[in-house]
């Protein structure tokens, strides 16, 4: 057992020395082949140690041989370089003592036709000249390019001018009239454009003006530009004015038929951009108020001067004074048809103005540069500015010296103007934002001016009423209505049509803390104010001129027909509305003062009525034989009656009752209360025997009576 178990350790120690043997002989052998590489490593590392030195004592070679040849290369291609950039100074340099004669024939034939080509000339200029300022400013070719730059300026400048004033034209005033008119039917307007200059023309003026600005240095262009805008403007108005002259007396074509307008009495919220005045509407209540002031009709005594009113007879002795004045005074009339185109020409030149003044600061804001433009407008309107002004200024006078002749009817001249210029003051003072405080007060100015004088006129007027003598020969004969009444109405009328613009020319002259601001309530106030005191002015003034009348018969009718008149017309033309602002019961005071007067007129008939009454009436019984006193009296009776009855138809068969409602009321009336006493008494005395005579004294049937009193008032019959 023993030598078992030591002999398996020493066979195990054999086989693992025989496996270590092994194992180190591989190494050995691995050992061996590292080491053949390596050497053989060493070998090809040594060759290519020896190529690269090789090479590099080569390249070192080369690089002594070639940089040399390269530095010197590189100051051959500097050299050539700078010899063609001096070459080419030197071209440049020459150029620009070339300039002068190069540009010479362009500058001398001017840019019409060619701005671009001539544009690029002065360019070419402009560079030499500051060529020679910086690098030889004592040579003479500096004063050459600057002479041909100068020359080349003028050109430019004479350029603008001559464009500007070849086409620079009027505008035409058909056109002006389709800018300045409104369709009111026409939802949305078409504005019209107001073209001043061709599109081409326009680019090189502003081509031009951009030129001088930026490199001409020179603002006389500006002065240029608006003296011969302003030229065109101010011809512009004037062709209005002139086509006005000479169409619209003929041809009664007051707009363009292009747009069609329609006439507003009152201003409403949105003004419209037109004139809304119609010629002679004013001028038939002046022709009217200025024969009033001659002293009547035609120099007539007793004439009347009635506006018609619907239940008025047109006699004779009732007609509108037009009719007269057309047919007396012809010649005056055609005067007032001018003046009424001059009206209405410069309530259309006011619109004209501004339409045209927006147009012109459009076009002037693309030539002019920013700065300058609100100046240059400024000067540019003010020469038509100015006319318009002072043609307003004429107006003002020629009022204020007709007022002096107590010709109140030239306030109403002023009525269309003055509304006219309100309405269209804030497009006024928009147009003139910018300009300078003495051109944007010029409008401002003439409207207090328009309103103190006719502020003035009114107060007159009103006065006038009051103040009018109680001439005999004046007052008509058959008891009409009055000139002073007829004249009253109208002018009162007038005031209705412009009642804004009249209110606020009263409300201008109050000084008053609590009128401070005048609203158009307060303003309506005044003008009623105003037309009652003139109604109250002519009621006394007439109660004073019916005094004139011998027989208050008469004296009651012209009383009357004058209180109805006045009614008739206040109920008419509206001004009875006014009237009510702050006299409600103005329409029954009226009334009852023609019911007085009917009554004063009633009274004339008591002594025919009279007659007929039981005062010293015999008391007697039918079949009764009378005693000759009693038979007497009842023939004084008869023939009291008869002869009062005679007299007053007479009489009063000449008096007039224009209006046909009430002088058929008054007749009747009067005939029954005649008819009915007459009656009666013919009832009381049918059986008595008075007279071997009856026909005598029993001359008239109650039904001849009754006809008689209805031919009364009837000068025809």
């Amino acid at each position: 057992m023993g030598i078992t178990s030591r002999m398996i350790p020493t066979e195990d120690a054999s086989a693992r020395k025989r496996e270590i043997e092994e194992k180190l002989k591989q190494e050995q052998e691995t050992l061996s082949f590292i080491r053949e590489n390596l050497e053989k490593s060493d070998q090809l590392t040594k060759g290519m140690v020896s190529i690269l030195s090789s090479f590099e004592s080569r390249l070192m070679q080369l690089e002594n041989s070639i940089i040399p040849v390269h530095k010197q290369t590189e100051n051959l291609q500097r050299l050539q370089e700078n010899v063609d950039k001096t070459l080419s100074c030197m071209d440049h340099v020459i150029s620009y003592y070339h300039v002068a004669k190069d540009t010479d024939r362009i500058i001398r034939e001017g840019p019409t036709g060619r701005l671009d080509e001539y544009l690029a000339c002065i360019a070419k200029i402009q560079k030499a000249v500051e060529y020679f300022q910086d690098n030889n400013p004592d040579s003479p070719e500096l004063n050459t390019v600057k002479a041909r730059f100068e020359k080349g300026k003028e050109l430019l400048e004479a350029e603008f001018r001559s464009l500007l004033t070849r086409y620079s034209k009027p505008v035409p005033p058909i056109l002006i009239l389709d800018a300045i008119s409104v369709d009111e039917e026409l939802e949305v307007q078409e504005d019209v454009v107001l073209e001043h200059l061709p599109e081409a023309v326009l680019q090189d003026i502003i081509c031009i003006a951009g030129w001088l600005v930026e490199y001409g240095r020179n603002q006389d262009f500006m002065n240029v530009y608006f003296q011969i805008r302003s030229n065109q403007l101010d011809r512009s108005i004037k062709g209005l004015k002139d086509h006005f002259r000479k169409n619209s007396a003929n041809s009664g074509i007051l707009y363009s038929p292009a747009v069609q307008t329609k006439r507003k009495d009152t201003p409403t919220k949105k003004a419209p951009k037109r004139p809304v005045y119609i010629p002679g509407t004013i001028r038939k209540a002046q022709n009217l108020l200025k024969q009033y002031s001659q002293h009547g009709l035609d120099g007539k005594k007793g004439g009347s001067n009635l506006t018609p009113l619907e239940g008025y007879d047109h006699d004779s002795r009732v007609k509108h004074l037009s009719d007269a004045v057309t047919e007396k005074h012809g010649a005056a009339a055609g005067k007032d048809d001018v003046l009424d185109i001059e009206i209405d020409s410069y309530i259309h030149c006011i619109s004209a103005f501004v339409k045209l003044a927006q147009s012109e600061y459009a076009l002037l804001a693309e030539i002019i540069p920013e700065h300058h433009q609100k100046k240059t407008f400024d000067s540019l309107i003010q020469e038509a500015l100015d006319n318009l002004m002072l043609e307003g200024d004429n107006i003002v006078s020629a009022a204020r010296r007709a007022i002096m002749r107590h010709d109140y009817s030239a306030v109403l001249t002023i009525f269309p103007i003055l509304r006219h210029l309100k309405m269209n003051k804030a497009e006024f003072d928009s147009t003139l934002q910018g300009t300078a405080a003495s051109t944007k007060n010029k409008l401002p100015t003439l409207i207090t001016s328009m309103e103190t004088i006719g502020a003035k006129a009114l107060e007159e007027f009103a006065d006038s009423i009051k103040n009018d003598p109680d001439k005999e020969y004046n007052m008509p004969k058959d008891g009409t209505v009055h000139e002073l009444t007829s004249n009253a109405i109208l002018f009162l009328q007038q005031l209705l049509d412009f009642h804004e613009t009249a209110g606020a020319m009263l409300a201008s002259q109050e000084t008053s803390s609590s009128a401070v601001s005048y609203t158009s309530e307060f303003n309506k106030r005044l003008l009623s104010t105003y037309i009652c005191k003139v109604l109250g002015n002519l009621q006394l003034n007439l109660l004073s001129k019916s005094k004139v009348y011998e027989d208050s018969a008469l004296s009651a009718i012209f009383l009357h027909n004058n209180y109805n008149y006045t009614l008739k017309s206040l109920e008419k033309s509206e001004l009875i509305q006014l009237v009510t602002v702050t006299q409600k019961k103005a329409e029954g005071s009226y009334r009852e003062l023609i019911e007085q007067q009917i009554q004063m007129y009633q009274r004339s008939w008591l002594k025919v009525t009279e007659h007929l009454t039981d005062r010293n009436m015999p008391v007697f019984q039918p079949g009764t034989k009378l005693k000759d006193k009693e038979r007497q009296v009842i023939k004084d009776k008869f023939k009291g009656f008869n002869d009062g009855l005679e007299e007053l138809c007479k009489i009063q068969k000449g008096w007039a009752i224009p209006d046909k409602e009430q002088r058929d009321f008054i007749r009747q009336a009067q005939r029954r209360v005649v008819s009915d006493t007459y009656r009666a008494f013919l009832h009381r005395c049918a059986n008595v025997s008075f007279t071997k005579n009856p026909e005598k004294y029993h001359k008239y049937r109650p039904e001849e009576v009754e006809e008689m009193i209805g031919r009364l008032f009837d000068t025809s019959a």
